[in-house]
């Protein structure tokens, strides 16, 4: 194992609700884990190094890639995911979160929780006493930062001072971006109307982090602004889970200014990469054109998702285990 994945190990805060937790070292060393677990030749090390550790899988919301990627980390590492869906709990009747909390930490190693909102991750957090992974709240996806960047730096072979424009709605991804960008050292400008802005909470984090590694955060209005001479391209769907009331309202106030087409991704470099964390709504967000040119990374983007997902798992449960003296692991 690389000296960065053991440091990472040994100085992981419990919980990973933001980003904000890791500092830019650990942000790195879990990108380098995620790198070193992608390559076949390295990834035989790490398979079924965490036997007989149980995840818990708690879901308000749907999902595809953070469900799958979870599960298969999980099965890979030599350990368990319990799938839960909140419906079929206690939750559903009444119990309340710090309660779900206790019983799970009694019976996993760890807790990841895809909720509605943020304020249930940290009664989870507060209660448990195992790791809590952030799989997406209404505030941040740090999961989806984590693929993002290790994908920007497969592409780019650096972070450090690249460009990068998010044109559309400040949401839980742009969140967790702007933590990410600054951590990295890269330089983020955010296009979004006025009314979308990024939580402020999000954009005080991320300066706190830009001071030190030189990273420039910028919010503006105009997307072609953005997008000039960008490195990366990111947007993500306008209408996110839980707002589709406000459908008509939000297509109206993003299109056609935000949506992501050939004529937008020509301000960017040449050699711009398009980045969406999916599912994409075509035809709105990002045009058919984009998401399946030639610029486009973003099934390698998904795929990324399985190897953030098991660098941090890798981490989170060797850690949670070996506090416990439950497991003794292979080296």
């Amino acid at each position: 194992m690389t000296s960065q994945a053991s440091d990472f190990r040994s100085s992981f805060s419990k919980d990973l609700l933001s980003l904000d937790e890791l500092s830019p070292s650990e942000f790195r060393s879990l990108l380098h884990l995620a790198e070193v677990l992608k390559n076949e030749r390295q990834q035989r090390k790490f398979v079924h190094q965490a036997p007989g550790t149980s995840l818990a899988l708690l879901f308000e919301k749907p999902s595809t890639r953070t469900r799958v990627s979870f599960e298969v980390a999980m099965f890979e590492l030599g350990g368990h995911a319990v799938v839960l869906n909140s419906k079929e709990m206690q939750l559903s009747r009444g119990e309340s979160p710090e309660d779900t909390a206790r019983v799970l930490s009694l019976y996993c190693q760890a807790i990841s929780a895809r909720v509605y909102s943020h304020e249930t991750l940290e009664i989870l957090s507060k209660e448990s006493s195992v790791p809590v992974i952030n799989a997406l709240s209404d505030r941040y996806h740090p999961c989806q930062t984590l693929a993002d960047f290790m994908t920007i730096k497969q592409f780019k072979k650096k972070l450090k001072g690249l460009s990068i424009a998010w044109i559309g709605d400040g949401n839980n991804v742009c969140n967790s971006l702007l933590i990410g960008a600054a951590l990295s050292g890269a330089n983020l400008t955010v296009a979004c109307p006025k009314k979308y802005r990024p939580l402020q909470e999000s954009i005080d984090k991320s300066s706190y982090h830009a001071s030190f590694s030189g990273s420039q955060i910028e919010i503006i209005e105009s997307a072609s602004e953005a997008a000039k001479n960008a490195d990366v391209v990111v947007t993500d769907t306008f209408v996110s889970m839980g707002e589709d009331n406000e459908k008509v309202q939000r297509l109206k106030e993003f299109l056609p200014e935000y949506q992501v087409n050939e004529e937008l991704m020509s301000l960017a470099k040449p050699d711009a990469i398009f980045m969406h964390c999916l599912p994409a709504h075509r035809g709105e967000e990002v045009t058919s054109s984009v998401i399946d040119g030639p610029q486009s990374v973003i099934w390698q983007e998904a795929e990324n998702r399985l190897h953030t997902q098991k660098a941090l798992l890798y981490s989170v449960l060797r850690r949670s285990k070996n506090q416990k003296d439950k497991v003794v692991f292979g080296n």
